[in-house]
């Protein structure tokens, strides 16, 4: 790819030691089973408007926690789900307004940020969904057919709504992920699976010397490529070294080694609504 950051130049170590890594810490460690997302409708919606949450601080949520970031956002949304039933689906959410949003999400005293993007995402979605699939979700995974990528597969079909138009899928793949985790959605084509690659993950690779320093968009797709060869070493599907990397990872950078040095992920585009 014209412009992509090469690889670092100890990049076959840097593989060699992430796979053992990677193959000890998976011996005793279980993937979630997203068993807290009651349908999925709930997990479109929120999937849609999980992105640079703006929260400084960790909360509890009814008790429970502290959580911080995009699972307090996700606790948030589920509980107010919880208090008004039928919130996230589409005949609720077509005329959101980031009031609704801004109450819904509140961490005791702090905003989320950014709530008139994130209603004017959810009313895309969920006029969307209502005009191409009777405003279900599980319609929409249905007409997928089981098929992540190519023609009619569940990527192309939602990259229809703006919260999922991104060129590498991030939110497209975080719910298809809780999809085939909660037996909503039956992969047929396991080889279209990649990771998020998100901050947590560009700073794991960064700073273990899978990739090195570039550009924002040209590390994703390095650590995209690298994650996905870590993935096919140690025979762990990349939804499941996804959720491992980021969920040990978020706390430790040096999770896969430091051999690269203190290295912090590119900076985030203050612009994008998937990042």
């Amino acid at each position: 790819m014209r412009g992509l950051t090469p690889p670092a130049p100890d990049a076959p170590d840097a593989l060699s030691r992430a796979s053992e890594r990677v193959s000890e810490i998976a011996s005793d460690w279980e993937p979630p089973d997203f068993g807290h997302v009651p349908d999925a409708d709930a997990a479109i919606f929120l999937c849609a408007v999980d992105h640079k949450t703006g929260y400084s601080d960790a909360h509890e949520v009814d008790g429970e926690g502290p959580y911080e970031g995009s699972e307090l956002m996700w606790m948030l949304g589920l509980k107010a789900a919880a208090d008004e039933p039928g919130l996230l689906t589409s005949r609720h959410l077509r005329y959101v307004s980031a009031g609704d949003v801004a109450e819904w999400f509140r961490a005791d005293s702090e905003p989320i940020g950014d709530p008139e993007r994130r209603a004017a995402l959810w009313r895309d979605l969920a006029s969307g969904l209502e005009r191409d699939y009777g405003g279900s979700a599980l319609e929409l995974l249905a007409g997928a057919g089981g098929q992540l990528s190519g023609a009619g597969g569940l990527l192309e079909r939602l990259r229809a709504y703006r919260a999922y138009s991104d060129p590498l899928a991030k939110k497209a793949f975080l719910f298809a992920k809780i999809a085939e985790r909660r037996g909503w959605l039956h992969v047929l084509d396991p080889g279209a699976w990649e990771v998020s690659a998100d901050n947590v993950l560009m700073r794991l690779a960064l700073r273990s010397g899978l990739v090195s320093p570039g550009p924002l968009d040209d590390v994703r797709v390095a650590t995209r490529a690298a994650f996905k060869e870590l993935a096919a070493r140690t025979k762990i599907s990349p939804p499941v070294l996804d959720d491992m990397l980021w969920e040990l990872g978020r706390n430790d950078p040096d999770l896969l080694g430091s051999a690269a040095g203190d290295l912090a992920e590119p900076p985030r585009d203050p612009g994008s609504a998937w990042y």
